[in-house]
């Protein structure tokens, strides 16, 4: 799962969603846009199409895939779902506003969501289908009988509930933690019904007439437990078995103090008969995450972390013999984590997996042996795999997400045996045809400790080594989230690139992808190894003529936001300006702040009144908050006031202590957004003031 609680710029999983105030209103198609000067701009980059996910139809051939297009002067956005047909050049043979696409294995019906409502269409005609409204996700039986419905349900007794008679009350009233979770006061818990499902069809062929669904059967009746869990969990977490009689389902059986301060979730299967359920992971603390059975039912696969409370743990791609119970641990071999999987037939699984910064697919043999299948300057997401192709999403700093296929079946005509990436989409190449794209290059630096960094190095368009440039340190959030090809629509470098500027982005101790002392020697250490390590890309890179030493500049977001609130206090003079957005600035209210009390144990190393506890000590010792008298350079405080993660008082209070110590500095708080930024207007005020703060200090 790896939820990484202080989230970075390379995730981006959740997206704006339609509201009850877009009803009736005309769907955003996609924009036309002239960009003047040949560099992307803020504008540009939000008229982009956003492919958002891909499936495939074993019967037919087809793909359905989502794409996303936003207003701004409307700030909002549409989704699209597109049926196409990837051997015939991509012809759209449909599209229509929806999402959530998945095919219901009926000579190309296609089951999908509006408005929380679930549909089934084919050949353009829509189906309603009846009492499936109000839910978050669906996830089909093999069967075409069932259907589990993620329903939103009341888990705590409102203000409203305890006093009627004040019905305009505002305050939210709580006795235990867990009150509040990513940008929400939490009041319900998602949970998951089995609905029988029941069709009706014209006459003897496939058109559907009807089809409806009955109340049916909360798996988590009566408890407060989350399934999917909050705030990233889809129906990725639940799996039927082929046979129609079993459902495997993931949750932290857990609620208030006990949810907050454990990772420990479980899989567990549920006989639909019986309603008797086994726990199968009883004897791992982590996370067990997202299940899926081989497709003759005799296996069953999950992600897991072997360490309570520690959510940055190596993410093990698991398989058990669901006759004898046997489990092994089938990436053992790979030293990094497995992101997603899919099984390619009954005893071959197909994953992704990043290493030295870049994101590829993997094949794994129920023995754990391991083969790498592609390579490139790219990460690739895993959007739907059968015994022959796979389907992927991908992207890299220089491009958005488009929908490649790899042939599993193809013999490589390459020496290093890796298959070919097709790519079938093309969205946004409106936008590449009018701008000049930036050159990103991987450099390998010694570190202070005599170890290599991969560090990536991001040239403006129309770079010239003769020139001198003003450069930029970007400090990578997570703290444990990968600095690989990934793109992001706020912290893009072909964006911060296209103001002449150079960026340096090190994947600096703490990372996944260079094995798993590399990514471990962070916690407990925010103000250590990997602040040398920044330190060292900066300072490294400067030795190139072309680098304008005297206006360097440093920005980041989450634990980039502490590392450039940190740095602001140990950099010696080398930066010129600094930008922090949802950063870290006092870690003692941190630790009380914050909703998921595990990262804080974990990641500091215990609580601040813990005095005779060393690592948190030093941690709580190396708090930006405690430097601010070394602050001499300008400084940007971003933050979202809706961010329960890191709340905005830490920008406020940074903006404070910098106005009170005479450095010049500035504040922008957007009261609407969370850990990210995710209005069109919004991003567009980001964008611009992102480059006005860097240009103003770092041009002049």
């Amino acid at each position: 799962m790896a939820a990484m609680t202080l989230l970075g710029a390379g995730c981006a999983k959740k997206e704006m969603k339609e509201s009850a105030n877009d009803a009736g209103k005309a769907p955003i198609t996609k924009p036309q846009i002239t960009i003047e000067g040949g560099r992307l701009t803020p504008e540009g980059l939000w008229a982009m199409g956003r492919i958002g996910s891909v499936k495939s139809d074993i019967e037919t051939g087809l793909l359905a895939y989502t794409v996303s297009y936003y207003s701004v002067q409307e700030n909002r956005s549409t989704t699209w779902i597109r049926i196409c047909n990837p051997f015939e050049n991509m012809s759209v043979c449909d599209e229509f506003v929806g999402s959530e696409p998945a095919w219901f294995g009926n000579s190309g019906c296609l089951a999908y969501m509006k408005g929380g409502q679930l549909y089934f269409r084919r050949d353009g005609e829509d189906v309603k289908v009846d009492g499936a409204n109000d839910i978050d996700g669906f996830l089909l039986s093999p069967m075409r009988d069932k259907v589990i419905l993620i329903k939103q349900v009341k888990t705590v007794q409102t203000t409203a509930d305890k006093y009627p008679d004040l019905p305009l009350a505002t305050g939210h009233m709580h006795e235990d933690l867990m009150y509040k979770h990513w940008d929400e006061w939490t009041e319900t818990a998602p949970q998951p019904f089995v609905c029988d499902l029941e069709i009706e069809y014209y006459g003897e062929g496939e058109r559907m007439k009807s089809a409806k669904v009955n109340e049916g059967v909360n798996i988590l009746e009566g408890t407060a437990f989350e399934c999917p869990m909050k705030p990233f969990g889809g129906v990725e977490q639940l799996a039927w078995n082929p046979n129609n009689e079993e459902i495997a389902y993931t949750c932290r059986k857990k609620t208030g103090l006990e949810y907050a301060v454990s990772t420990n979730s479980d899989i567990y299967l549920y006989n639909i008969r019986t309603r008797e359920e086994r726990n199968i992971t009883e004897d791992n603390k982590g996370y067990d995450t997202n299940p899926s059975y081989s497709p003759d039912g005799k296996w069953i696969a999950w992600l897991s972390m072997e360490r309570d409370g520690y959510e940055s743990d190596e993410n093990r791609l698991m398989v058990m013999n669901i006759e004898t119970g046997e489990k092994r641990f089938i990436s053992k071999s790979l030293d990094s984590n497995v992101d997603e999987y899919a099984w390619k037939d009954n005893s071959t699984l197909i994953f992704n997996a990043v290493w030295h910064g870049t994101i590829d697919l993997y094949e794994a043999n129920l023995n754990g042996g391991i083969q790498r299948l592609t390579d490139g300057q790219h990460d690739l997401g895993l959007g739907d795999v059968s015994d022959h192709y796979a389907y992927i999403l991908g992207h890299s700093m220089r491009q958005a997400n488009e929908i490649y296929c790899v042939d599993l079946n193809e013999t490589p005509n390459n020496p290093d045996g890796f298959l070919s990436l097709v790519q079938l989409t093309h969205e946004n190449d409106n936008i590449y045809d009018q701008i000049e794209r930036s050159t990103v290059v991987p450099r390998w630096q010694k570190t202070t400790d005599g170890k290599q960094m991969l560090t990536w190095i991001i040239y403006p368009p129309q770079f010239d080594p003769n020139k001198k440039y003003p450069t930029i340190l970007y400090c990578e959030g997570g703290p444990q989230s990968p600095v690989s090809q990934f793109w992001s629509f706020r912290w893009n470098f072909m964006m911060m690139s296209a103001g002449d500027y150079i960026i340096v982005a090190p994947n600096r101790r703490g990372l996944p992808g260079f094995g798993k002392e590399w990514n471990e020697e962070i916690s407990g250490d925010y103000g250590g190894q990997c602040m040398r390590d920044y330190l060292t890309a900066i300072d490294e890179f400067c030795k190139e003529p072309y680098v304008d030493k005297e206006h360097l500049g440093c920005v980041g977001a989450s634990f980039g936001g502490f590392s450039v609130y940190w740095l602001a206090g140990h950099h010696n003079k080398r930066f010129k300006a600094f930008i922090a957005h949802d950063g870290i600035f006092n870690m003692e209210m941190q630790y009380l702040e914050t909703e998921e009390k595990w990262f804080a144990n974990w990641d500091m190393g215990g609580a601040y009144w813990e005095k005779d506890n060393k690592i948190a000590q030093r941690t709580f010792a190396n708090s930006p908050h405690k430097f601010v008298d070394k602050w001499d350079a300008p400084i940007l405080c971003i933050h979202g006031e809706k961010d329960y993660r890191i709340l905005a008082n830490q920008a406020m209070a940074a903006f404070d202590a910098a106005k009170m110590r005479g450095v010049p500095a500035k504040l922008l708080i957007f009261p609407d957004e969370n850990h990210w930024v995710l209005k069109p207007q919004n991003g567009i005020l980001w964008q611009r003031e992102f480059r006005a703060w860097l240009d103003r200090w770092l041009k002049n």
